[in-house]
C-alpha cells in the first residue's frame, strides 16, 4: 500500500499536538482527519474509512484504552497510541487492549511516521480491501460518497444518520448490532428509541417491502443488520 493514500484519523484531546500532528502527517504525504475526543471519533468512523488511527491514551471522559477496547469489538483498524506514560504497565494495558504499536510522548515526530509506515506495510492487502458499494434490491449505497441511489441512477434522498446506519451496518454486512450500540456508534443525541425510527424511516426507501425487510433484517431480541447481495 502506498503511504500517500492513506488516511489516517488522530484522536487527541489537545488542540496544540492535534494540529501539529495532522499538519506534519500532510507533509508526509498522508490524507489527516483529526478528533477531539472518542465520541467524534466514533462519528468519524461512520462516515470515512481509515488505513491507521492514532490515539491518546489520556482523553477526558473515556479514555484511549477504553476507545480501542469497545473499537476493537467492530474493527481491526490498525492503532498506535501515543501517552505521556512510560511504565512498562501502561504499555502492556494498551497492547492488550488492541494497539498494533504504542509511542511515549514526547516523541519525535520522524519517528511516528516510521511507525506508522512499518504497520502499513505490515496489514495484509485482503484486509484492506473492501467493497466500497453496497447493493441491495433494486439499491445501491456507496460508502466513499455516502449516497444511495436506485439502479437506474436516480439518488434516493436519506438523511445524515441513515447514511451512517448504511455505513456502519454495510462495513459489517451479516453482523448483528444492538440498538444500544448503533446509537453509541452514531451518537448526536441518538437512544435506543430513536433507532427503531430511523431504520423504520430507512426500510420504507430501500425495501421493496418495508414490513417485510429483505435486506435491512431485525434480529428479534439482538438488533439489526444489513444484508447486502
Amino acid at each position: 500500500m502506498k503511504t500517500d493514500c492513506a488516511h489516517i484519523l488522530v484522536i487527541d484531546d489537545d488542540l496544540r499536538l492535534r494540529h501539529l500532528l495532522q499538519r506534519y502527517l500532510q507533509e508526509n504525504g498522508f490524507a489527516v482527519s483529526a478528533a477531539k475526543d472518542a465520541e467524534t471519533a466514533r462519528l468519524f468512523l461512520t462516515q470515512y474509512q481509515f488505513d491507521l488511527l492514532i490515539i491518546d491514551v489520556m482523553m477526558p471522559n473515556e479514555s484511549g484504552i477504553e476507545f480501542l477496547q469497545k473499537l476493537r469489538q467492530e474493527s481491526m483498524v490498525p492503532a498506535i497510541l501515543l501517552t505521556a506514560m512510560g511504565e512498562t504497565q501502561d504499555r502492556i494495558a494498551g497492547l492488550e487492549a488492541g494497539a498494533d504499536d504504542y509511542l511515549p510522548k514526547p516523541f519525535e515526530p520522524k519517528e511516528l511516521v516510521l511507525r506508522i509506515n512499518s504497520i502499513l506495510r505490515r496489514v495484509p492487502q485482503a484486509e484492506k480491501s473492501q467493497n466500497k458499494i453496497l447493493h441491495f434490491g433494486d439499491c445501491y449505497f456507496d460508502l466513499d460518497k455516502k449516497e444511495c441511489r436506485y439502479k437506474t441512477g436516480e439518488i434516493i434522498h436519506i438523511t445524515p444518520i441513515e447514511q451512517a446506519i448504511l455505513s456502519v451496518l454495510g462495513q459489517k454486512s451479516g453482523q448483528i448490532f444492538s440498538r444500544e450500540r448503533l446509537a453509541e456508534l452514531l451518537g448526536a443525541g441518538q437512544g435506543a428509541r430513536s433507532i427503531d425510527v430511523q431504520i423504520t424511516r430507512l426500510r420504507k426507501k430501500i425495501e421493496a417491502d418495508s414490513k417485510n425487510p429483505r435486506y435491512l433484517q431485525t434480529v428479534r431480541g439482538k438488533g439489526y443488520m444489513l444484508l447486502t447481495e
